[in-house]
């Protein structure tokens, strides 16, 4: 009751709202594209921008306080998640289930088929399991791994692991966020997913052919430097059928709808029981530094060795510092009530279908600009459009539909966005990179806009018969 009352006295305009969004937008972006800074500290200015204002606002330090912790309190579980999976990642190069998986997969798939096969592999396991997270962390890795080793550009392979990831994070049962956007518009969850169809099968054929494209230049078999990662991986004692167990454990315990940090610690336990049957000269405090500090390639040539040297808590803790201040960032943007005053105005705009699929598409990439989390894209686009596509007699699976192709596929391609620092910290790719690769990402809010303007496949709400 009391953090109502502090939220009810912030007395914010819409125009002082639009300046405080358009600010910290500007401070971000110049520092990452003009000064080519990390994405920590402008996020701390930004977050020092909405302190002062907050002050200018005769706003308490409680209030301020409040914010933060609200914002904090959403990233408890995502952090967790994020040290989990640089333990699995360390703990699965050591056991040798990442190298295997390397080692299969540059022989069963050729390099003009490569990008391709990776969208399609990545987007299979994502529907699978639900989770593009998982998805990255574990296949995503091998994959880039063994792009590298084919002499492919990171950033291209990269797009095609998020792309694939993302397609089957957004289509799966499973996923958080296509439960949550199915429940924030009341919509039959299997009814949401059918009609996901529309913009996504369009969006997987350009993906297919543009990375059919991208891959018709390379031989046939891996190049460059790397070309030798198999026997390398073989000789380092890193391959064996039995190393794949691990994976396999986990992503049938993912099957059964278990929560993302269960399936990572199943998968640490049977990969760490693994490490000791299949590298009996390892002992418990080595396999402890591994979850530390990560696996170390020692294979005595330093580019491969970068290839293996991976994971480890160390290795996540650029992200998790990053994902604390935009969380911290978001608290306080919540509390200022700074979206629900753009949103409101937003609303006033909307006078056709396709006017109202643009808001909904430029306000759920704006949340996820602005707060740098997927979740509240959802549910605030939602909650502030439900009305408006009900007055309008469109069918709620519409907004349900754009919910996911604007606002969960757009977060990896945020570089503070919780997705996007985590997709670049696991496969070792900045965001800016990547993005221009991650074909699906870049597609799925076009294809809804799409529809929007020309009418196709948007469902109208079925009358109520009084």
């Amino acid at each position: 009751m009391e953090q109502q009352v502090q939220k009810d006295q912030v007395n914010i305009s819409g125009i002082a709202a639009l300046g405080l969004v358009v600010s910290i937008i500007a401070i971000i972006s110049t520092s990452l594209f003009i000064f080519k800074a990390e994405p920590h500290i402008p996020i701390f200015a930004s977050i020092v921008v909405l302190i002062l204002f907050s002050f200018v606002k005769k706003q308490p330090w409680d209030f301020i306080e409040t914010g933060l912790k609200n914002g904090l309190k959403e990233g408890l579980t995502p952090i967790l998640l994020f040290i989990l999976i640089g333990i699995l990642i360390g703990v699965w190069m050591l056991s040798g289930t990442i190298p295997t998986f390397i080692y299969y997969g540059g022989q069963l798939i050729s390099a003009k088929l490569f990008l391709p096969s990776v969208f399609i592999i990545t987007a299979i396991i994502g529907i699978s399991i639900g989770s593009s997270f998982t998805t990255t962390a574990t296949v995503g890795v091998a994959f880039i791994a063994l792009g590298t080793g084919m002499g492919f550009n990171p950033a291209i392979v990269a797009g095609a692991i998020i792309s694939g990831a993302l397609l089957g994070d957004k289509m799966s049962p499973l996923s958080d966020t296509t439960n949550i956007a199915s429940a924030v518009c009341k919509v039959d969850l299997f009814e949401h997913i059918r009609h996901m169809l529309w913009t996504t099968i369009p969006a997987a054929i350009i993906c297919l052919v543009a990375f059919s494209f991208m891959s018709s230049g390379a031989s046939g078999g891996s190049v460059g430097k790397f070309a030798d990662l198999p026997a390398v991986l073989m000789a380092e004692g890193l391959v064996s059928i039995w190393a794949l167990l691990p994976a396999v454990i986990m992503f049938g315990v993912a099957l059964r709808r278990v929560p993302a940090i269960f399936v990572m610690m199943v998968g640490i336990i049977t990969g760490s029981v693994m490490a000791f049957i299949l590298q009996p000269a390892i002992n418990i405090a080595q396999l402890m530094d591994v979850m530390q500090n990560g696996f170390t390639g020692a294979t005595g040539d330093e580019a491969m060795d970068s290839i293996l040297s991976k994971g480890g808590i160390q290795s996540m803790m650029w992200s998790v510092s990053l994902v604390l201040l935009t969380l911290s960032m978001g608290g306080l943007i919540q509390q200022l009530r700074v979206m629900e005053r753009l949103l409101i105005m937003v609303q006033k705009f909307v006078s056709s279908t396709g006017k109202l699929i643009l808001a909904t598409v430029a306000t759920a990439i704006g949340v996820n600009v602005t707060v740098g989390e997927q979740y509240m894209s959802i549910i605030l686009t939602g909650q502030a459009f439900e009305k408006e596509y009900e007055k309008q007699g469109i069918a709620s699976k519409n907004l349900a539909r754009v919910l996911e192709d604007a606002g969960t596929v757009i977060n990896p391609l945020i570089p503070y966005g919780v997705s996007g620092v985590f997709m670049a910290g696991v496969l070792g790719v900045p965001v800016l990179d990547y993005l221009p690769f991650a074909l699906f990402c870049l597609i799925s809010p076009l294809l809804s806009l799409f529809y929007g303007f020309t009418g196709i496949s948007i469902k109208k709400r079925e009358r109520v018969e009084g």
